[in-house]
């Protein structure tokens, strides 16, 4: 069986690669390096300059979020279209932003449960003029919202907030940040959340970056100490920030899977290279454990059109909890392999000896924090127990 695009698909994708082929800047000329590759140990370089101006110029021509109206980014495209869009920019290896929360999560939360006032931001969300994170992960409780502790108590026209926050992307280089806090202790702990639009330059709030094994620093802790939050910055109503996050998150996966199947699909073909390259492609076993690893990526793209069909047509799409955990997981076990490929070259990252500029050995120390980042792989879990398998809370 062969399946193709209509007509009209063909020529949404025609478009956009005349687009791209015209305006994609010269840093992408080789496809952006999932392992990390351009990632400087300064956290200023998380979000570069040339980065920046790609994402406003995708902006300005209707390219940043397809399915949006122009004055937002976007030109009013299908869902279909918008799959097409992300399947074309993830197999040239081009990403739209290097800060995914502005327009990812913050964009289509504040569309559709902020008030006028807070809708006014999305424009500069989705264009990248203002850096966004989102405050959710906690130290007692991981990914595990409904467990966060971080206090906001109401006081006239304000919030005192007080807290820690953890794992919590460009936090360091970010204006604004979506916290999650708890505003009624006396309620079943889903019921009691609630969203903040926080600044980040508000007295009391502390960043400390957590630098990853390759030393960068795109994660960091969050500390509030009696920090004020004007009552108007109240997303959604007061202790309804559980629904938020629903809709949040949903959003964020719907189209995440997509990246995760073609960085898969690179690092399958990152494997067939080595293999060849130190003459292993003739090893039944070698030949088997990279089969393996590419059917597991078709498996995946497969099961990944399946969940974006159920989203389409406005249903739960279970099988994003399930592709978000395995592509992550599956990648990590992947970039491990490509360092056993290397043989004792394979820890080596000098350029002179290691395989590619040691981006095997950087890949597989970045693969933890994708087991984290947007869900780790403990609740992903979690979810696909309870909620697509129906098994009952220990």
């Amino acid at each position: 069986m062969h399946l193709s695009w209509g007509p009209e698909e063909v020529a949404f994708r025609e478009e956009l690669c005349a687009f791209l082929d015209e305006y994609v800047p010269p840093e992408f000329e080789r496809g952006y390096d999932y392992a990390g590759e351009g990632e400087g140990e300064d956290g200023a370089d998380i979000v570069p300059g040339w980065a920046r101006e790609w994402q406003a110029t995708l902006f300005d021509h209707g390219w940043m979020i397809p399915g949006y109206p122009p004055e937002l980014g976007g030109r009013n495209c299908t869902l279909v279209q918008t799959l097409v869009y992300l399947e074309e920019l993830a197999s040239r290896r081009v990403i739209r932003s290097f800060h995914y929360p502005g327009y990812g999560i913050v964009s289509p939360s504040l569309l559709e449960f902020g008030n006028e006032e807070q809708k006014k931001l999305v424009p500069a969300a989705a264009r990248g003029d203002t850096i966004w994170c989102i405050g959710m992960s906690e130290p007692n409780a991981g990914s595990d919202l409904a467990g966060l502790q971080t206090r906001a108590m109401l006081d006239g026209d304000r919030f005192i907030v007080n807290g820690q926050k953890v794992w919590t992307s460009y936090a360091s280089v970010a204006q604004k940040c979506f916290v999650y806090v708890r505003t009624d202790p006396d309620v079943p702990k889903h019921k009691g959340i609630s969203l903040l639009i926080v600044d980040m330059d508000t007295p009391g709030i502390e960043v400390r970056p957590l630098r990853h094994l390759s030393r960068s620093a795109g994660f960091a802790e969050v500390f509030f100490t009696d920090v004020e939050v004007p009552v108007e910055n109240l997303v959604g109503g007061l202790n309804d920030g559980w629904r938020i996050t629903q809709g949040s998150l949903a959003h964020e996966r719907a189209g995440l899977w997509v990246e995760g199947v073609c960085r898969l699909d690179s690092t399958v073909q990152g494997l067939i290279g080595i293999a060849e390259r130190y003459g292993r492609h003739t090893d039944a076993g070698v030949r088997r454990d990279i089969a393996a690893f590419y059917e597991q990526a078709l498996s995946l793209r497969a099961l990944g059109h399946k969940g974006f069909s159920s989203f389409a047509q406005g249903s739960s799409a279970p099988e994003h909890s399930y592709m978000k955990m395995a592509t992550s997981e599956i990648g990590k076990a992947a970039a491990e392999y490509g360092m056993e490929l290397q043989g004792a070259y394979g820890p080596v990252m000098d350029p002179e000896r290691g395989e590619d500029n040691g981006r095997w050995v950087n890949y597989f120390f970045l693969s933890f924090a994708n087991t984290i980042a947007g869900g780790s792989s403990e609740i992903q879990r979690n979810i696909i127990a309870q909620r697509v398998l129906g098994l009952p809370r220990s």
